[in-house]
């Protein structure tokens, strides 16, 4: 109960800092609002949907190569659905729920959360390079050359044989058994890429609502941070207030506070409306019958 109230007063907190800019530049953020057009804001979510699927087929492939290979539609309803326990506090509800969900559709609890885990740590391997890639040198990262030195970093974790000796120990800490075997190279090759495709994707919808001066590339780096910083803060739920402000404090110096926080503000509901859409569609689409139950028994 003390930590589900600690994540609560942090995540206010977090709002609480987030609300205070805009109070601080309410006429220029509102004008800046204003000038966003209806183009931009469908672009945007447009540009969201389209990462999401890219995200999927990573998490997918994950799950393939673990050995529990699922339709595309089924793995959506897994995954889609599955995640809006991420918007509770608390760190364990989106897990339980896409465990929940893949026992249903023949996929072990102990596979599913392997994949989860595996593909949780590919996601913030690929975005962590892309925003070095983009973001080193640019105007209040101007320092941070040494961003680039986690490419190679980021590579030699996301090697299959330290994915797996990293996941097997977290299962030994928790007294669970580990992985039956170390994740094919070729499925974390294509997991990555995929995800570095759906970084590139999500890039445009920063891009579409931050307007000019930004480049493409700064805006889709500007994410990418703005994401990992969101989960690496893993007591705030969904990373709420902590991912807006580091859009704010990368886009800030080129575009004008105002404009980024519209940014960053616009980003947050596209991915929620997204979110919404695609569990929605997910849920109403992806039933398959469910498998034999000796096939979800480990």
């Amino acid at each position: 109960m003390l930590r589900r109230s600690l994540r609560v007063l942090l995540a206010l907190i977090a709002l609480g800092f987030l609300g205070y800019g805009l109070a601080r530049n309410w006429t220029e953020t509102t004008a800046a609002l204003a000038r966003l057009s209806p183009w931009s804001i469908a672009g945007a979510l447009a540009a969201v949907l389209a990462g999401q699927l890219c995200m999927l087929l990573a998490w997918r492939r994950v799950l393939a190569g673990l050995g529990s290979p699922l339709p595309l539609r089924t793995a959506g309803r897994v995954m889609f659905v599955g995640q809006l326990g991420k918007y509770i506090p608390g760190s364990v509800w989106a897990y339980a729920a896409m465990m929940e969900l893949g026992r249903d559709h023949g996929s072990p609890p102990r596979r599913t959360f392997a994949c989860i885990s595996l593909s949780l740590v590919i996601n913030l391997g690929a975005a962590l390079s892309v925003a070095a890639a983009t973001l080193a040198g640019q105007q209040v990262l101007r320092q941070a050359w040494y961003l680039l030195l986690l490419i190679p970093v980021i590579i030699v974790c996301l090697h299959p044989k330290v994915l797996t000796w990293g996941l097997n120990l977290a299962l030994r800490i928790a007294r669970k058994d580990p992985l039956d075997g170390v994740l094919p190279g070729r499925t974390v090759l294509v997991a990555a890429a995929w995800s570095v495709l759906g970084w590139l994707v999500y890039g445009l919808h920063l891009w579409l609502v931050a307007g000019d001066p930004a480049p493409y590339l700064v805006a889709t780096g500007a994410y990418a941070f703005a994401w990992a910083s969101g989960l690496l803060t893993f007591v705030v739920p969904a990373g709420v207030g902590v991912r807006e402000g580091a859009i704010v404090l990368v886009l800030g110096p080129l575009v004008g506070v105002p404009q980024a926080l519209v940014a960053a503000i616009v980003s947050r509901l596209a991915f929620t409306l997204a979110d919404l859409a695609l569990a929605g569609a997910a849920f109403a689409f992806g039933r398959t019958p469910a498998q034999a139950p000796s096939n979800v028994s480990a």
